[in-house]
C-alpha cells in the first residue's frame, strides 16, 4: 500500500506541482481521497511520503510558505527538464520507421513525466512528411540486443520490394552472428558476420521480422573501427586521402559528412569552389555518392579513384549514346 500511495503522489506532483505556487499537503490528501481507493491519508503520512520521494533523487521540491501557516510544495526537478522531454518526443516523432502505434505509445509515456500544462505544449510536435511501412522496429531492436548479449546466431525474415511496390519477405536459417546495431543516415542497421566466410553483412532492422535466436556462437570477434569518414553503410575496399574540388555552397554539407577527417581551403584557381582533403572509406557505392552532386564535386586525387570514376562516367555515357530509348 505504501508503494502504491507514493507512486500516486509522485504522479500527482508531476502533473500538478510544476507550476507556481505548487500544491499543499491538503490538496494531496483531497486528490487521494477523490481519485483513489486507498482510504484516508493523514497529513503526517503525506509529508513522510514527500520526504521519501525527494530522497530518491529523481524529484526536488521547493517549499514556500502560504497563508494561514500553509506550505506549498513546488516541483523544481523531476529527472528530465521539459526541454529534454520535448527533444526526445520530437526525435520519436520524426523517426519514419516507428509505426503510429509505437509512436503514440512512447509519447504517452513521456507525457506522464510532464505537468498538465506541458502536456498541452507537447501536442505541437515536429511533423514528418511521410512514414515508411515497417515491421515492429522497437520489438526488433529489443530482440536483437538480447541475442547479441547472449552471444547467439540470429534468424529472421528479410523484406525487399517487388516490382509492384510490395515488400516480400523471405525466411532463411542464417549462419550469421549479430555484432552491433548502427544508426546511419536516419536508419537502424544490424551489422553481422558470416560464420563460414567471416564476411560482413548489413541488414536494415526495419525490414526484418520474426527475429529469433539461433545457436550459441563462440569466439565472436569485434569488428574493426575504420579511422576514416564513411559516406554509406557498406564495406569499404580501402581508405584513401581524397582531394576534392567542391562548389562553395556545398562546403557545410561536406564538412558535416567528413567530420574530423577533413580540412578545407580556398581554391585559388576557382573562386566559387574550395579544396577539401579528407580521409574517406571507399566502398562499391562511392561513385554513386559522388554522382549525386553532379558537377558540384570533382575528384582530383588520388589518381586511381579519379580514373575509376571516369570509367563509371564512360559507362553512363555509353548507356545514353543511342539515338533512341528502347
Amino acid at each position: 500500500m505504501d508503494h502504491e500511495r507514493i507512486l500516486l503522489i509522485a504522479d500527482y506532483l508531476t502533473r500538478c506541482a510544476a507550476d507556481p505556487p505548487g500544491v499543499t499537503v491538503r490538496m494531496i490528501q483531497d486528490y487521494l481521497a477523490d481519485n483513489t481507493n486507498i482510504g484516508e491519508v493523514t497529513a503526517l503520512t503525506v509529508r513522510r511520503d514527500l520526504d521519501r520521494i525527494e530522497a530518491t533523487g529523481q524529484y526536488q521540491f521547493e517549499r514556500n510558505p502560504g497563508a494561514h501557516n500553509t506550505a506549498y510544495y513546488r516541483l523544481i526537478s523531476r529527472g528530465f527538464t521539459f526541454n529534454e522531454i520535448r527533444f526526445i518526443v520530437d526525435s520519436v516523432s520524426i523517426n519514419r520507421f516507428i509505426s503510429d502505434r509505437e509512436m503514440k505509445a512512447l509519447i504517452k509515456k513521456f507525457e506522464g513525466l510532464c505537468s498538465d500544462k506541458n502536456v498541452r505544449q507537447l501536442i505541437s510536435r515536429v511533423q514528418l512528411s511521410h512514414r515508411t511501412p515497417a515491421s515492429d522496429l522497437l520489438k526488433n531492436l529489443e530482440e536483437i540486443h538480447r541475442i547479441i548479449s547472449e552471444k547467439r546466431m540470429i534468424n529472421f525474415e528479410y523484406g525487399k520490394y517487388d516490382v509492384h511496390g510490395v515488400i516480400q519477405f523471405e525466411w532463411k536459417e542464417r549462419s550469421i552472428v549479430p555484432v552491433e546495431v548502427l544508426y546511419f543516415n536516419e536508419r537502424f542497421y544490424l551489422i553481422c558476420t558470416e560464420t563460414e566466410t567471416d564476411r560482413r553483412r548489413v541488414y536494415r532492422i526495419d525490414r526484418m521480422r520474426r527475429v529469433t535466436a539461433g545457436n550459441i556462437c563462440r569466439g565472436r570477434r569485434a569488428l574493426p573501427r575504420p579511422e576514416c569518414a564513411l559516406v554509406d553503410i557498406f564495406d569499404i575496399k580501402e581508405s584513401v586521402r581524397l582531394k576534392l574540388r567542391v562548389k562553395r555552397r556545398l562546403l557545410d554539407e561536406m564538412l558535416e559528412t567528413f567530420g574530423k577527417y577533413a580540412d578545407s581551403q580556398d581554391d585559388p584557381d576557382h573562386p566559387d569552389s574550395v579544396i577539401i582533403r579528407a580521409t574517406v572509406g571507399i566502398s562499391s557505392n562511392f561513385n554513386s555518392w559522388v554522382l549525386r552532386y553532379g558537377d558540384m564535386i570533382e575528384i582530383l586525387a588520388p589518381q586511381h579513384i579519379r580514373d575509376d570514376f571516369i570509367q563509371t562516367l564512360n559507362r553512363l555515357c555509353g548507356m545514353y549514346s543511342a539515338a533512341e530509348a528502347p
